[in-house]
Parts: structure tokens; sequence; C-alpha cells
């Protein structure tokens, strides 16, 4: 445990951090930060995914009160803005272990709005909060190449430098208003979406044109209509592999609240738009449970 002694001047080396939520994302950042000695406290709710990164290195707490306690720097990586608020506001939420001086670091893709209101909530407790939010799936997580855009004051981004730079030698900074991390990747995952169903649709057309999709996505991976996230997941999408690394809800979400912020802001975004009702269309068909990839079949068969 930390004793009182023990203060955020100690941040710019090895610091104790903890991660709560360790799906792909956040159990491949402590698979990370295990790797270089940081033996982070990991918890989630599904306390077999805690447990299993033991064997790199982390700790994991009965608690998600303990880990609160015995952690200087905080990584909430779940899903949304209701499981974030959950995490730190809800009835066994960490708020009343947090101490003045400790840093949040809010990773999930969610709603600048809602990054702003948390931010707010915590810096009341004396709590500092940096808007972190992370790109690049699991494998790049665990090697350290994925990328975090990085918004929030200049003194606690410095105070974290070492953590960032161990997470990731993609450290983007982009503000210090929290909540430019969120809006940064929301742009960012609309093109992504936009990118996805458009390779998706092309793929569905090279098939009904008579063209064999893999020899043709050769084609695209080395000409103009590349992207990193079409060659991606449609080469799982040819092989029939849609176990889920980046579920369809993801993209479905991130695309929405991409369209929300547009229209905040009175900005048409048609292909934004075009991108978020297919994702939506592709779940309402029953393919939530499956990786963005099964795009493609939707795609080729639409539902009629």
């Amino acid at each position: 445990m930390i004793g009182a002694a023990h203060t955020v001047a100690s941040m710019g080396a090895i610091l104790q951090v903890g991660i709560i939520g360790v799906g792909n994302m956040g159990g491949a950042m402590a698979q990370r930060l295990g790797s270089l000695g940081w033996s982070p406290r990991v918890y989630d709710i599904e306390r077999t995914k805690s447990a299993n990164l033991e064997r790199f290195g982390a700790l994991a707490p009965e608690t998600v009160a303990q880990l609160a306690i015995e952690t200087i720097a905080i990584i909430i990586c779940v899903v949304d803005a209701s499981q974030t608020r959950e995490v730190l506001f809800g009835a066994q939420g960490i708020a009343p272990h947090l101490r003045p001086g400790q840093v949040v670091l809010l990773c999930p893709t969610i709603a600048p709005q809602d990054v702003e209101d948390l931010a707010v909530s915590l810096c009341r407790l004396g709590v500092d909060v940096l808007d972190v939010p992370m790109s690049g799936g699991p494998a790049r997580a665990r090697d350290g190449s994925m990328s975090l855009m990085v918004a929030g004051p200049e003194a606690v981004v410095q105070r974290c430098t070492a953590l960032l730079d161990a997470l990731s030698s993609q450290v983007f900074r982009i503000s210090e208003r929290v909540g430019d991390g969120a809006r940064t990747k929301l742009v960012n995952n609309l093109l992504a979406g936009i990118n996805l169903v458009g390779a998706a649709e092309v793929l569905a057309l090279a098939s009904r044109l008579g063209l064999d999709q893999s020899r043709t996505l050769d084609v695209i991976t080395q000409s103009s209509g590349q992207s990193w996230i079409g060659t991606d997941r449609m080469r799982r999408a040819i092989a029939g592999d849609l176990v889920p690394r980046a579920h369809m809800t993801l993209l479905a979400k991130d695309t929405g609240l991409a369209q929300d912020c547009a229209r905040s802001v009175d900005f048409d975004s048609p292909l934004g738009a075009v991108a978020s009702r297919v994702f939506a269309a592709a779940l309402q068909a029953g393919l939530s449970g499956l990786d963005d990839a099964a795009l493609l079949q939707f795609m080729a068969h639409p539902p009629t």
C-alpha cells in the first residue's frame, strides 16, 4: 500500500498504476506494462481476466477499492460512458477511495461532453484527469506501438510521461483541453468506419462481378484504394475468421458518437452518416457479436 509520504512526485519513473477493465485493450496494456516490470494492478468485473494476467507480471487485488488505494495512476479501459461512470461513481465505484494528486486516465471512446463532465467531478475530489483514447488494436497495445491521443493539463502530462511512453511509441499530444482527445478519436474512428464500409462494399461488388476477392484485395492493398482497416478486416473476412478482435458494436457506437459531434457544430457529414447507418443496420441484422470484418458478408447479402 502507498503510504502518505508516497506522492505524485515519484511519477517521473515507474509508478504504481492500476488498470480497470482488462478486456482486449486493457489486458494488452497490462501485458505491456508487466513485460517492462511495472507490475500493474488490474481489475475486471470478470475476475478470471484479472487472474489470467498475473502470469504476465500483473497483480490482481481482490477489490476495485483496493486497486484505487494502492495506485497513483488509474487507467479506465471499459467500453462506454455508462460503464466509466459506474466504475468511478457507481455503488461500488472508486471515487470514495481516491486521493488528491492521483491521476485518472480515461481511455474509452466516449462523447467529449462525457469526458468533460467526468473530469469536472473528479477535479472536485482533487484528482487529475487525462483524456487518453487509444487506437491500434490489442497486438499494437501489447507491443507498445498503439497510438495514444493525449489531452489535458501539461503539468499532469509531464507527471505521467514515463507511463505514457511505456504504453506507446506513438503518443500524440493533442491539447490541454480535456475532451479534445475524445474529439480526435471520434474523427479518426469515423474515417475508419467510412473506410471499412467502403472496403466491404467494393469487395462484395468484386465477388458479384465474378472476381476473386483475395486477388482483388491484393491489388487494392498495393494501389490507391488501400486503407489499413480495409486490408486488415477484409483479409480476415475472406478467410472466414470473424472471431471478434473489435466487435461490430464498437464502430457502430463510435460512428454514432461522431455524428452527434458533427451535429453539435452544425457540420454536415454525408459519408459518416451513411457509414453510421450501415453499422446500425448490421447490428439490427444480428451481427453485434462478431468482428466488424463481418461487414463483408453483410454487404454481400444485405437483409431484404
